[in-house]
């Protein structure tokens, strides 16, 4: 089958945001519709318009699809690669695409699975059952996405191993839908639906698309503003502490939480950490600073 490039298609880039591609859609709608179209094969080039908007409109179908790369060119011999399995996400309805590629069949789930009404008249068969199963992620393999192998016992005790590619960003309660891969029927199997578990990790938190992060800094960063390194999902950066800084004060990492549409920040929670008096040396310092401070009230605010 032939690979379709979905962003020639809309004629927009790879990197183009959801409001453009919806917009590139809108326009090529418009002048392709065959109610009101006069462009030759309108009809056609609306449908492969329809199909492209149908995957890149959508965050998961549009990772999915990119995880394929970008070697392919528009109209070259394509393969799903080993392991996809007709791979597909929750949204993606297989009874629903009716005129959608082969190329998007083999990506997303057969097009029509049952006999619809007017197409033969006849009583539909049945579909296998779908098998629903739970995938946990470490937060850095969901930030980043991986490819993952699963294990399967069926109804016969035969055990199976599929690889799943999970796309980056993915948060918990996703779920990720292998069609094919359930219980079998008499019009196909039916689907796997890989519920996504995240575990906890030993500093960040994830709130929906935000990280979370509780960074200890020394009272003299704080009093003084400091520039200090911070651990982000994609690498230590440097954030500016501003003099005079808080326990609590929170501080914004723009860009910085879960890849998406509409990626996530980081936000940072300050806390002071206090060194100890563990020493004679030590002692004498805080001695000296209850010397050099005597009205400062730490509990002034609660009086």
């Amino acid at each position: 089958m032939e690979y379709r490039d979905y962003y020639k298609v809309l004629d927009v880039s790879r990197s183009a945001s959801g409001d453009e591609i919806k917009r590139a859609y809108r326009k090529l709608a418009r002048k392709y519709h065959p109610d009101v179209s006069k462009e030759k094969n309108a009809e056609a080039q609306f449908k492969e318009v329809q199909e492209a908007y149908e995957v890149l409109k959508d965050p998961e179908k549009r990772a999915a699809y990119d995880q394929l790369g970008s070697q392919y060119g528009r109209g070259q011999q394509f393969q799903p690669p080993p392991g996809w399995q007709h791979g597909a996400f929750r949204h993606a309805d297989p009874g629903g695409e009716a005129g959608f590629s082969d190329f998007f069949s083999s990506l997303f789930g057969e097009a029509s699975p049952f006999t619809r009404p007017g197409q033969g008249g006849g009583r539909r068969a049945a579909r296998g059952e779908d098998v629903r199963a739970q995938l946990e992620l470490t937060l850095e393999e969901a930030y980043a996405g991986v490819s993952r192998e699963v294990r399967l016992r069926g109804a016969d005790g035969a055990e199976r191993t599929l690889r799943v590619t999970v796309p980056a960003g993915v948060t918990a309660g996703q779920v990720i839908r292998l069609a094919g891969q359930g219980s079998p029927g008499a019009a196909g199997p039916g689907s796997l639906l890989l519920e996504v578990a995240i575990a906890p990790h030993r500093y960040f938190k994830l709130d929906g698309r935000d990280v979370l992060l509780e960074l200890p800094v020394a009272p003299w960063e704080a009093a003084l503003g400091a520039m200090v390194s911070t651990p982000t999902l994609a690498g230590a950066v440097d954030l500016k502490i501003p003099a005079g800084a808080r326990a609590g004060q929170k501080m914004r990492l723009r860009g910085r939480g879960f890849p998406g549409d509409n990626p996530g920040d980081q936000y940072v929670t300050l806390r002071i950490s206090i060194p100890s008096a563990d020493s004679a040396e030590a002692k004498g310092y805080y001695e000296d600073m209850a010397q050099r401070f005597p009205t400062f009230d730490p509990r002034a605010e609660i009086r």
